[in-house]
């Protein structure tokens, strides 16, 4: 037997306005899936939350029948926390509204947000808040989990900006975090993980940037690494605080622009941002072009 069919499904279905999946219903599986394919967990439900109240409802449904809750925001992250076995999922997958208060230099966003929900409508500003990499990836686990990217060197992690949050407990209680009510909510959310609450939407500060920044993503052979390495720390030890770059292994697709021999090839990775004047964009990154005597691929 399913552990939904031990359930009062109709109940909650009656509460919520979002969609109720549970085992067995159609859509399921796609439902449970996240990013990282590896990961295959089977909740007992599904709830698609459309707001406060469909969260509030959810895990009252989930504490009168001893389930666990797992929170799926943009559902990227690699360990797969989005989903639970046997657990009430919220997914908050609907609750991506972005509002933008430039008086305020602050923007306000769905806790199931993405990186680029928040972009496309701050850029329109010339507006932006320290973020990660992946327009994909949601807002609130990389938040709640400190969250670097392009612009940490220059303006802090993503945790860093956060002001304010509201947030739902395990006891139901819809509450706002911020410097004045329940501040040691706040401090705990930026960057102390996702075990606080629902966190149903994102408050964060902005900062004049763009609308254009400067890119450069150069590729090495594997073996450049540990000279490159090397290059790249004594880069970031001096550089200025408009450059943010990151070093990593990775495997080369087999696709443009790398060269036919390169495909499925393992390569050492080196990009940078700038986020300063673009006309001092190319001096900025040449180092990270020119690592260590060795020629790019």
């Amino acid at each position: 037997m399913a552990v939904s069919e031990t359930l009062r499904l109709d109940e909650l279905r009656q509460q919520v306005r979002g969609e109720v999946i549970a085992e067995g219903d159609t859509g399921y599986d796609e439902a449970r899936r996240v990013w990282n394919g590896v990961i295959d967990r089977r909740p007992a439900l599904v709830v698609r939350c459309t707001g406060n109240a469909d969260v509030i409802a959810s895990i009252a449904f989930a504490r009168e029948h001893g389930l666990p809750v797992s929170v799926r925001g943009g559902g990227h992250n690699v360990a797969g926390t989005a989903v639970a076995e046997g657990a009430v999922v919220l997914d908050l997958g609907a609750m991506r509204n972005v509002s933008v208060d430039v008086d305020r230099m602050t923007v306000r966003a769905g806790g199931g947000a993405r990186l680029g929900d928040v972009d496309h409508e701050t850029q329109a500003f010339g507006l932006a808040t320290p973020f990660g990499v992946v327009s994909r990836a949601g807002i609130a686990g990389l938040t709640l989990h400190g969250g670097m990217g392009f612009l940490t060197r220059r303006l802090g992690l993503s945790c860093d900006n956060l002001l304010a949050a509201d947030v739902v407990t395990a006891d139901g209680q819809l509450l706002h975090a911020d410097p004045e009510r329940h501040p040691d909510l706040l401090w705990a959310l930026r960057g102390g993980g996702g075990n606080f609450g629902a966190v149903t939407s994102f408050e964060y500060r902005l900062h004049p940037i763009g609308p254009d920044v400067f890119m450069a993503i150069t590729f090495y052979p594997v073996d450049a690494a540990s000279d490159g390495l090397r290059g790249f720390r004594e880069v970031f030890a001096k550089a200025p605080d408009e450059l943010m770059g990151v070093a990593l292994y990775w495997t080369a697709p087999g696709e443009e622009p790398f060269p036919p021999e390169w495909h499925g090839k393992p390569v050492f990775v080196l990009s940078g941002c700038w986020s300063g004047a673009v006309d001092q964009a190319e001096e900025a990154v040449k180092p990270l072009r020119e690592s260590r005597r060795r020629s790019p691929i």
